[in-house]
């Protein structure tokens, strides 16, 4: 049974981007803080695209924010200028005009996150942790996520259209459109999603997989620093990492070679490697106090910052 409750209001998680963008007086790329709440990142995206009438390609950003959550992250957009953005009125979304960059935010550009949150529903104080097994939290999973990736994966596109489809929204909508004008182009199909929430299908598999061979290392007592994020390009090294991958690929039917999607090649992925464990920086834990949400019971605010990539909810996981 849970004995604590998180994001029971977006404002119990608060996330402020550490980001490591650079900004100058001029250049292609205006620099936005973009603050959220209760949104995806990708959808607060598409939402400014679609309010600025400019295609989603033209803006970026470094990471992935938790949608229940108050989030502050940066992005970049190509040629647009400071008063039409600040102008653009969006429920929940809020632009800040930062500078401008010769480059545009990629996936990766930032130092790490840093974390203010309310735990409700307890009755003792949490253990202070310095560090966490690197996991990759719920929220890459989200609903369908990695099953959508494996049938990308396994080329079963019919089977990832429709896992797609179980979670109607708007690029859900265009999905169903093509297929009434194209019967069986599920390849087509797809490629009506954004292409970055077709790659979040395919890394939230690999982070499953990584997920699972993260586990069997830990259980061993294995003592190695990094463990492979499976692609086409994966080598494993170490003999007793090596088995323990090869083992379950095995059981997951896949091979390394199946990381490289023909039909959609920009899918296809090389894979990389991820800490097996993960630093926690700077944690502060308050006193307990009274939770108005839930009766009788107690919350506590936990302050700390993680390195890119790393999951507060797993911090929060261990030290209850």
């Amino acid at each position: 049974m849970k004995e604590h409750k998180i994001k029971q209001i977006p404002e119990d998680f608060i996330v402020k981007e550490n980001s490591n963008v650079e900004l100058e007086d001029s250049g292609d790329y205006s620099i936005f803080l973009m603050k959220k709440n209760n949104y995806t990142t990708e959808r607060a995206i598409q939402q400014i695209a679609n309010a600025l009438h400019i295609e989603r390609k033209r803006l970026g950003y470094a990471g992935n924010k938790d949608k229940v959550a108050v989030t502050a992250q940066n992005i970049s957009i190509k040629h647009a200028s400071k008063e039409k953005v600040e102008a653009i009125k969006l429920k929940d979304v809020e632009l800040t005009f930062l500078g401008h960059s010769q480059n545009p935010i990629s996936l990766g550009d930032l130092e790490g996150n840093s974390f203010e949150i309310i735990v409700r529903d307890i009755e003792k104080s949490p253990v202070c942790l310095k560090r966490i097994v690197n996991y990759f939290g719920e929220q890459r999973f989200s609903k369908n996520n990695a099953e959508i990736g494996e049938a990308i994966v396994k080329k079963d596109f019919k089977k990832a259209v429709d896992l797609v489809l179980d979670i109607i929204g708007h690029d859900e909508k265009k999905v169903i459109e093509h297929l009434k004008k194209n019967k069986n182009d599920f390849v087509g199909a797809l490629k009506n999603i954004p292409w970055k929430i077709l790659k979040l299908y395919v890394h939230a598999f690999q982070s499953k997989l990584w997920n699972a061979i993260a586990k069997e290392c830990v259980e061993k007592d294995l003592k190695v620093d990094k463990i492979p994020l499976i692609g086409f390009a994966t080598e494993v090294k170490d003999k007793k990492v090596k088995k323990i991958v090869d083992k379950i690929m095995q059981n997951n039917k896949i091979t390394f070679r199946d990381f490289v999607i023909p039909a959609i090649p920009d899918l296809s992925s090389d894979g990389d490697e991820r800490s097996l464990y993960a630093e926690i920086v700077d944690m502060k834990i308050s006193e307990l106090e009274k939770d108005e949400l839930n009766k009788g019971k107690k919350k506590v605010k936990i302050i700390f910052s993680l390195g890119k990539g790393s999951y507060a909810t797993e911090v929060i996981k261990g030290m209850f």
